[in-house]
């Protein structure tokens, strides 16, 4: 659990008297109306012309791709969503090619899954970004739906699975207090809902047992970690099969079980420092790691008729690489016709099929079609581009430096070419920070970056410590007091590239969403004279109220990773060190923007950094979005709030000049 998914579930603890304060402002009583703020509006869109260069910042948005991608179990279909509308939908194609189709026409779908009988998929959707969601079952061909579960205000679902038998869901709510997160499992046909496990803080359902009597389940224990367990279905006895000291993670490469429920394989970095392919014996009890690498295992699948091959990922400074296994042996699999980038896998229960979604530095979304028997791989899906030539879009180097106190960082560099650069003066340089904060930046297809690169303007995304896919250990350093380390790292980082000098650091701007809106906040305070401007995308300037509206599923992963905002200990700590407390060192302008929807950061965290930068004299301009809430789903909001952020950053670092 990672904090871009905390959820403003309020948790009912004493507050001290600044929490009051920005209640009454905003946040959990609705956005404050008095602060001067830009909305949306039905302004007409200007695309451009195609193959126009510079292109519009429009054809990098409208540039789009398959995303989340699932073949059927016996292999016929492939779905996927897409947000060709405007809004992420459910789309079906047949696995051989042809003329996707629509399934869905609501408000858009925040995830889906086959029914073993291949004849339907249950899918979840919420309103305008609230993740309050409702289940629903829908027909292959589109032609016959259901609401199987309704939205219960106050619960928060993550979906777990389906039955093999197709009757049941398993999945984690908060349903029966708003707080905790239960394990149920309900009925497809009826909706009936069972609860099997009256859960504390944030417990989670993955992967039924093909038999349907185990159900695995996790714990969060940290940003990046968890316990792992395993469920009697039956008797509702929640056994122990993981719970490590130091925290580590089980969670991150998915489930797999064997067709004939005596284990399963996932992925663990309990015993290394990276995540390792590893399979446990439900009769034995017992844990073995089976392939181990220096660097992290993810999606792992069991695929072909009889299941004998384990297919997974393992990233390399956030370039996915492909991996199959027949029966113990590494197959020596040719995959040079896969574009680079981040690949999701699936596989067909009834075939040799494999489906490879594709999302890449130059893809934005294409779907890849494998035998896995005979290595044959073709192209099914391919990206919509919007009449953006391809060639000109630009690869990231992975790059390392090394921080002051030794530790090793790394981070994606992105240069302009040379048609886009002014003469031969150096380009401004970007820093696109990620969330989490045990986020990745890894190399996937953003227009927006594109559009900057386009531009002139260098994008730099930093791994900073804290970030995952570099170690267990590396995750780890940015602990609760060491946070400031992590926000160090960005001056350490712009150092390293003021000496490398292939950007002018003397022009630089630090952007970011979620938690890396709290990093933007962070580097300005402590660091005023570093960057020129910055660009908080609903982040948090108060960690006191952040920590104390946190959902129950990050309540014991924050107190790893931020400590317990219970004692007072952690109140005075970041009542005195939250970017809002230093908030007066800001010398720069800052582009502020938040969802009214947003349950996962509350919006007062944004309006409480513009309140204060406006009155000591910093611009500070401000958008509000009524209709999104963490993040902006929507088209319409996208090429709205995206075009005003371009022309911030350009005036700020002279681009054009």
């Amino acid at each position: 659990m990672i904090r871009s998914v905390l959820l403003s579930v309020f948790a009912g603890l004493a507050a001290p008297a600044v929490s009051i304060a920005l209640a009454q402002a905003g946040g959990e009583n609705g956005p404050d109306l008095s602060i001067e703020a830009i909305s949306p509006d039905s302004e007409s869109v200007n695309v451009g012309l195609a193959g126009q260069d510079p292109a519009n910042i429009a054809r990098y948005l409208l540039a789009n791709g398959a995303g989340t991608t699932f073949i059927s179990p016996d292999g016929k279909t492939i779905a996927f969503s897409w947000d060709i509308t405007g809004k992420p939908q459910l789309w079906t194609m047949p696995s051989a090619g042809g003329q996707p189709h629509q399934l869905t026409f609501g408000n858009g779908i925040t995830f889906f899954r086959w029914t073993p009988d291949s004849t339907a998929l249950v899918y979840g959707a919420d309103n305008d970004g609230n993740e309050q969601e409702s289940y629903y079952r829908i027909l292959a061909d589109g032609s016959e739906e259901a609401l199987v579960l309704a939205a219960v205000e106050g619960g928060f679902r993550e979906f777990g699975d389906i039955s093999a038998d197709g009757k049941t869901i398993a999945f984690a709510s908060t349903e029966r207090n708003g707080l905790d997160f239960d394990i149920y499992t309900a009925d497809l046909a009826t909706g009936e809902t069972t609860r099997l496990y009256e859960g504390v803080f944030g417990f989670s359902a993955h992967s039924l047992s093909p038999d349907g009597k185990k159900l695995i389940v996790t714990e969060a224990v940290g940003e990046d970690s968890d316990n792992l367990y395993l469920l009697d279905v039956d008797t509702r006895e929640l056994t122990e099969i993981a719970k490590p000291d130091p925290r580590a993670n089980h969670t991150n490469g998915g489930f797999v079980w064997l067709p004939d429920s005596s284990g399963f394989y996932f992925s663990s970095n309990e015993r290394g420092e990276f995540s390792a392919l590893t399979g446990y014996g439900v009769a034995s009890g017992t844990t073995d790691v089976l392939e181990k690498t220096s660097h992290d295992v993810a999606d792992v699948h069991l695929c072909g008729k009889e299941g004998e091959y384990l297919v997974w990922t393992e990233n390399v400074d956030g370039f996915d690489t492909l991996k199959i296994d027949r029966n113990g042996i590494l197959l020596d699999v040719d995959t040079s016709d896969l574009p680079e980038g981040v690949y999701q896998l699936s596989c067909a229960a009834e075939t040799n099929q494999l489906t490879i979604q594709v999302n890449g530095w130059r893809t934005p979304g294409d779907i890849y079609l494998m035998d896995i028997e005979t290595g044959e791989m073709s192209q099914v899906f391919a990206s919509d581009y919007a009449g953006l030539d391809r060639d000109r879009l630009v690869r990231p180097q992975s790059i390392r430096m090394t921080a002051r106190d030794g530790v090793e960082l790394q981070g994606l560099l992105y240069l302009p070419d040379a048609t886009s650069r002014s003469g031969t003066q150096k380009p401004p340089v970007l820093f696109e920070v990620h969330g989490g904060p045990t986020g990745q930046s890894v190399a996937n297809f953003n227009p927006v970056i594109q559009y900057h690169l386009d531009r002139g303007i260098a994008v730099f995304q930093p791994n900073v410590r804290g970030s995952t896919g570099f170690g267990r250990t590396y995750t780890t350093l940015d602990d609760q007091t060491k946070r400031r380390d992590s926000v160090r790292d960005l001056i350490d980082m712009l150092e390293a590239l003021e000496e490398g000098g292939q950007v002018d650091t003397s022009r630089a701007a630090v952007s970011g969403q979620s938690y890396g809106g709290y990093m933007v906040n962070a580097v300005l305070v402590l660091y005023p004279d570093a960057f020129d401007a910055g660009v908080a995308r609903y982040g948090v300037g108060n960690w006191v109220t952040a920590l104390q509206v946190a959902s129950p599923a990050l309540k014991a992963s924050d107190r790893i990773e931020y400590g317990d905002i219970r004692e007072q200990e952690w109140i005075d700590y970041y009542t005195e060190n939250s970017p809002v407390a230093l908030a007066d060192q800001i010398k720069v302008p800052v582009l502020y923007s938040h969802g009214i929807m947003d349950p996962r950061i509350d919006i007062s965290e944004t309006e409480i950094m513009v309140k204060t930068l406006r009155e000591n004299g910093i611009d500070a301009p401000y958008i509000r979005i009524p209709d999104e809430g963490h993040g902006w789903r929507k088209l319409s909001n996208q090429l709205f709030y995206f075009r005003r952020q371009a022309d911030f950053l350009e005036e700020q670092l002279n681009a054009a000049d």
